[in-house]
């Protein structure tokens, strides 16, 4: 196994006048007279991740279960309680900027920012511009997050190179080395390809998706997790050869996705794995359209 290349999660030195304040992943640096920060929001099937930017520093990130039932109110008090427990008012919250592929909770998460952020957010979508040459055959079928991984991958680890989104799907996209997004390949991903096995077989049940000690399982927690774990793994390596021989060159690739981790651990096909990914992206995006 070759070791993993991560980001730091250090935390930096608070500018005077500001303080520490603990968040899901790590600590956030807020507080100071009239701060202003960048509020992102990725909307996927799942889970709806937001981060807070000061300046190109993304302070804190937080994670919720995306659900099509809640009103905006719900969301918007939840969101608020969130930034506030992690040392941001939302009266801090000058910009926001929303990827959204679930089109029901786009209006949903807009009125949010208007009400309870009092700012009118760039929902990324048609007509935004992204700095991205998509090359799919309709590219308004690209989705947000994709895309937003796409600009960041760019950003952060150069061309060319392979995206894999391990997340409700497992989403692989391919950068070439002009920077062009030449399209990708969708697999149902970890946890839903378990639940199909779970639904459908009488006598299988839901088990931690987790590495087992082995391949070879001495019982039926073990054989499923082999099975559901070291089989997506296969998936991965698999899909990544293939990219490999059609891009004809040296390519970098980088995980993201709630699920990116529990994979990379077990492949050396994984250069990188970058959790904001797709929160990196919007921020770029927001920055490419300000004003």
């Amino acid at each position: 196994m070759s070791p993993l290349s991560s980001l730091s999660s250090a935390a930096p030195k608070p500018p005077p006048g500001r303080r520490r304040a603990p968040c899901y992943n790590g600590v956030a640096i807020y507080g100071g007279a009239g701060l202003e920060v960048l509020l992102a929001m990725n909307v996927n099937n799942t889970n709806v991740t937001i981060g807070v930017f000061d300046g190109e520093s993304l302070g804190a990130t937080w994670r919720f279960a995306t659900d099509v039932r809640k009103t905006g109110d719900e969301y918007g008090v939840l969101m608020s309680d969130l930034l506030t427990h992690g040392g941001v008012s939302p009266g801090d919250v000058g910009d926001a900027v929303i990827g959204c592929v679930v089109p029901d909770l786009e209006p949903v998460f807009e009125a949010v920012c208007k009400r309870y952020f009092n700012v009118k957010p760039l929902l990324v979508g048609t007509g935004v511009r992204t700095g991205l040459r998509i090359l799919y055959d309709s590219p308004r079928e690209v989705g947000a997050d994709r895309v937003a991984d796409a600009v960041a991958a760019i950003q952060e680890y150069g061309t060319p190179l392979i995206v894999v989104d391990l997340g409700t799907a497992t989403v692989f996209d391919a950068i070439s080395k002009d920077g062009d997004y030449l399209g990708g390949a969708i697999a149902p991903g970890l946890g839903i390809g378990s639940e199909a096995l779970f639904q459908r077989a009488a006598r299988l049940y839901r088990v931690e998706l987790s590495r087992p000690d082995a391949a070879i399982g001495r019982n039926t927690v073990a054989a499923m997790q082999a099975g559901i774990v070291f089989g997506h793994v296969g998936l991965v390596e698999g899909i990544v050869a293939r990219f490999k021989e059609e891009l004809g060159e040296d390519v970098k690739v980088i995980g993201t996705g709630g699920y990116a981790e529990l994979v990379a651990r077990e492949t050396d096909v994984i250069d990188a794995v970058d959790m904001d990914l797709a929160l990196k992206g919007l921020r770029l995006i927001f920055e490419m359209n300000r004003g």
